[in-house]
């Protein structure tokens, strides 16, 4: 099947142009101005953006926390509708188990056939045995080449000691897997904690307060040197604070291949949405915690400048009454993380684009081509040229829209942003050639995404010793 696109602004992140875009079956088949083709259907695009479909590089659809679980990929229609047409989850191995097994039987279980978009993995190390280090060296045959590790939530099945990050950059560096990062120091967090609550301060807003932008800061700078004693490149997600970006900024100067990202809700939110009473605050508990406005201030300079390269949602799907609850007497029981995957696109663009702190090319490419090349995608995914996926939006900058849960696809009985308003409309989405959102709504299918596998030597490796 053939489809033409006619009369959009293209805008990709490098330049914007009028043009037309033929798609012929899965991808771009031809780009130009005022196209003379013959095509099986034809959208007029007239008066809209027409980019490439978003790439989250950060969703957690398996996420488990004390006993309670996310909702999973059957929400993935929701990354659809607010453009987004590629997600990477992050999968925990499971103890005893091989990692590539561990990815695959998730893959299998949960994704394939269930999936509304496109989809990618890391994997988390969980149980770091010898074997599973040498396994490192196979995970860009088997597609996967991200492995993520948790600096912090010590106690916790997937907490990694330091040396454990090392034995991971070692086998890495010379296949091309990219290490990843949740950078706190779990040690004083802990201790932390501990003080909040022999001092009574259970609610919320005490998650922040034992979560010091510091700590962060620390882990940062350690992770840094593990991988330049290592001489490995680094991927810092969800970085929150100045200091965390400063020690990116030092590693990037010093010519080593040190890159990180942020997410829309540490750009859009901050600490003072922890105190929220009623236990609204629970909503807002994730890990690192919400930050000042100043260090809010400071990320949107670090997305503009280029210090960190990608704006994730993180989404992470707990329900709050349910889930969240779990916490009320004690705020390390609150389940980490919140619902984002549906107005990642839309918010970036409103507070972003439209208030002149990014322009459309670095939106573009903060929410779906750099993601692509961070994971091995860029030759196929996130960028609007001839041969790539046709996967496109749609972008109708003269509507708007509040932000409310009732009518989200998440899943989940709460939104982060709820009453935000939103410049812009996500009208039009296509997945590989195939239209999945019309007029905002979703009409694709279950299962329609795919496996979609990563390329070893992602973006960080072209930084590697320069």
């Amino acid at each position: 099947m053939s489809l033409l696109i006619k009369n959009g602004t293209v805008v990709t992140a490098i330049d914007e142009y009028e043009g037309d875009i033929l798609v012929e079956g899965e991808k771009i088949a031809a780009i130009g101005k005022d196209l003379k083709v013959e095509a099986d259907k034809v959208i007029d695009a007239k008066g809209m953006y027409v980019m490439p479909g978003g790439v989250d590089q950060h969703v957690h659809f398996s996420f488990e926390f004390n006993g309670t679980k996310v909702r999973g990929f059957e929400t993935s229609n929701a990354a659809a509708v607010g453009g987004t047409t590629t997600v990477i989850e992050f999968v925990n191995q499971v103890k005893g188990k091989g990692l590539i097994d561990s990815i695959d039987d998730y893959r299998k279980e949960n994704a394939d056939g269930i999936a509304m978009v496109d989809y990618s993995f890391h994997g988390v190390i969980t149980d770091p045995r010898p074997s599973v280090f040498d396994e490192i060296e196979r995970l860009p045959e088997a597609g996967y080449p991200t492995v993520k590790l948790f600096m912090a939530y010590k106690g916790m099945f997937f907490h990694a000691d330091d040396d454990v990050i090392a034995n991971a950059m070692k086998k890495a560096k010379d296949v091309g897997v990219t290490i990843m990062v949740h950078a706190e120091n779990a040690d004083l967090i802990d201790l932390l904690q501990k003080e909040c609550i022999e001092k009574g301060n259970v609610e919320p807003y005490y998650h922040a307060v034992s979560r010091p932008p510091m700590v962060e800061v620390e882990a940062t700078e350690r992770a840094i040197n593990i991988a330049k004693l290592m001489d490995a490149p680094l991927y810092v997600v969800h970085v929150t604070t100045k200091g965390a970006v400063d020690a990116i900024i030092r590693a990037q100067n010093e010519g080593l291949p040190i890159y990180g990202e942020t997410c829309t809700h540490y750009l859009l939110l901050d600490k003072s949405n922890l105190a929220k009473e009623n236990f609204e605050g629970a909503k807002y508990v994730c890990s690192p915690a919400l930050r000042e406005k100043e260090d809010r201030d400071y990320l949107w300079n670090s997305i503009k400048n280029g210090w960190l390269n990608a704006v994730s949602s993180d989404h992470c799907g707990f329900d709050w009454k349910h889930q969240k609850h779990m916490g009320e007497n004690d705020f390390r029981n609150i389940p980490n993380g919140a619902p984002g995957l549906e107005n990642r696109f839309g918010l970036l663009w409103t507070y972003g684009v439209e208030e002149g702190k990014i322009t459309k090319q670095q939106f573009v490419d903060l929410v779906s081509t750099t993601p692509a090349k961070n994971n091995g995608l860029g030759d196929c995914k996130g960028h609007i040229g001839v041969g790539y996926d046709a996967d496109i939006v749609l972008y109708d900058p003269n509507q708007g829209s509040t932000i409310s849960n009732e009518t989200s696809l998440q899943g989940v009985d709460y939104n982060s942003f709820e009453g935000m308003e939103q410049k812009g409309k996500v009208d039009k989405v296509l997945l590989r050639g195939q239209l999945i959102v019309d007029d905002g709504k979703y009409i694709g299918e279950k299962g329609q995404g795919k496996f979609i596998k990563g390329k070893p030597f992602g973006l960080c490796y072209e930084g590697q010793n320069k």
